[in-house]
């Protein structure tokens, strides 16, 4: 039997119908997300960005790995890239290949229209150096249109060595992947680290799991999607009386299984924490809703 059964022995039952809410007395708050937090690139870790007991959003940069290599590689791909697309983007040669071909036409069809007036006027040895000419500029403006589209290609190329070498810059930065708080860094600046290495450790404490044992011969069907509180009593400073919190939240979760020691169905809910007052591992009431 787990701890946790003995944790929530202490539940009360108030009813099995969807209009009745579910009060239990002891459940336990755990985290729902939480992550030893790995080195995508191998390298000296450069810098620490935050402090243990910070909180960070999702995708904010915890740490970077030395990348001063990665940057130049970086630049060079974009001044390749630069140079791509000024040629993909230049058709000067296209644009002058036809307008080669149009004169060596309009010479080849004065020269023809010379010899149907004056017949013998143009020798044809001339008429077929200005044909030969005529297909040449043909010939010109296909093989412009083919380099044109070579460039491009090679602009689409070098595109993707730029964002290849953008990703491995990206990759030396180790980001959160979930907003949270760093507890424990495992490394320090100055240290070799591996792809894989876990370099801190991130917990999400801004919504918590907050986990019950429900017996399962009372369990409401339609329980999923109630809508749950969390009653998180506190004694207050200096003075026997208690305050009491409230944090709202609903419940996600029903075990398909049955312990079949005490016949208990384990549950939980997400409690919103956005002030951070809770803490995983506190003790509190969790009051279910009645469906809505």
């Amino acid at each position: 039997m787990s701890h946790l059964t003995h944790a929530f022995l202490g539940l009360l039952l108030l009813g099995a119908d969807p209009t009745t809410e579910l009060r239990i007395e002891s459940a336990q708050l755990t985290l729902i997300e939480h992550a030893d937090i790995s080195a995508s690139e191998a390298g000296l870790l450069g810098s620490l960005v935050v402090k243990e007991g910070e909180t960070v959003d999702a995708g904010s940069t915890l740490a970077r790995i030395d990348d001063r290599d990665a940057k130049l590689i970086r630049e060079r791909a974009e001044t390749e890239m630069e140079e791509a697309r000024s040629l993909a983007e230049n058709d000067i040669k296209v644009r002058f290949a036809k307008l080669s071909a149009a004169v060596a036409d309009a010479e080849l069809k004065r020269a023809r229209e010379s010899n149907e007036t004056f017949p013998k006027s143009v020798s044809q040895t001339e008429i077929d150096r200005l044909k030969l000419l005529a297909d040449k500029s043909v010939l010109e403006i296909e093989q412009a249109e083919l380099d044109l589209q070579q460039a491009r290609r090679s602009l689409r190329v070098k595109e993707h060595d730029l964002a290849r070498a953008s990703l491995a810059l990206e990759r030396r930065h180790i980001v959160a992947p979930f907003p949270g708080m760093v507890v424990q860094w495992k490394k320090q600046p100055g240290e070799w680290v591996e792809p894989g290495t876990p370099v801190m450790r991130l917990i999400r404490i801004n919504r918590l799991r907050a986990e019950a044992f429900v017996a399962s011969q009372a369990l409401p069907k339609n329980l999923v999607g109630r809508p749950a509180t969390l009653i998180v009593d506190t004694p207050s400073s200096g003075s026997s009386q208690k305050s009491t919190s409230k944090h709202p939240g609903q419940l996600v979760y029903v075990s398909p299984e049955v312990d079949p020691v005490n016949g208990q169905v384990r549950i939980w809910a997400e409690i919103d924490n956005s002030d951070l007052s809770l803490r995983p591992g506190q003790t509190a009431t969790l009051l279910i809703g009645p469906a809505q």
